[in-house]
């Protein structure tokens, strides 16, 4: 099912870019590969208690209302988390969609552990199936599996690693067909196919020293 007539419409170009019309289509503002790893990893760091973290959010800035103690962003040339750490010390980091892209995402997870307070987390978010989309280089894919070991070896202790994972065929098959980039809540299901993640997300706890 595609939405193509839609585009013949007189005044579509102009009203495609109307939230409030796109909503009544069922559009909403986000990518159907990201509609329920958006919701899931909101709804964990949620039971962290956000209103008394300090975060940092790596070359992102989609948490910036979420409602920490303190937020803080950083973004790539500037700041280069593969070699460099800053001198504060936060309660969570944030990773969404950037370890995939890095040639030392090792290197990365450890920087990010040394700038953990005692006890703080570390939210990763990452592809699996997906198209290769270099920004500018494109490296790496993990399973969950495969996320709680890496997370492991880079010093996060395995028992403190929880992980999920969300897609199906269909987002699948869209995506290498670069259509349905917005959810739509008529169009798109969200039906989780264990076999098939599209995007996987962990979180890991630093040790108490």
């Amino acid at each position: 099912m595609t939405t193509k007539w839609l585009a013949a419409l007189p005044g579509w170009r102009t009203l495609r870019k109307n939230p409030r019309f796109r909503s009544l289509l069922g559009f909403e503002e986000t990518l159907w590969t990201r509609r329920i790893p958006d919701e899931r990893t909101r709804a964990l760091v949620s039971t962290l208690k956000p209103e008394t973290l300090s975060a940092l959010e790596i070359s992102g800035a989609r948490w910036t209302d979420f409602g920490f103690a303190s937020y803080r962003q950083t973004s790539f040339p500037a700041f280069d988390i593969c070699n460099e750490i800053l001198p504060e010390r936060f309660d969570l980091i944030i990773c969404e969609h950037i370890l995939e892209h890095l040639r030392s995402p090792a290197r990365a997870a450890g920087n990010v552990l040394r700038m953990l307070k005692p006890g703080g987390y570390f939210l990763v978010v990452t592809p699996f199936i997906y198209k290769v989309h270099p920004n500018p280089l494109d490296c790496t894919r993990w399973t969950e599996q495969g996320m709680r070991y890496f997370l492991q070896d880079c010093g996060f202790p395995l028992e403190s690693i929880v992980t999920d994972s969300w897609g199906n065929r269909a987002c699948i098959a869209a995506t290498f067909r670069k259509e349905y980039r917005l959810f739509n809540r008529y169009l798109h299901s969200v039906e989780a196919e264990p076999d098939y993640p599209m995007v996987i997300w962990a979180l890991a706890t630093k040790r108490l020293e």
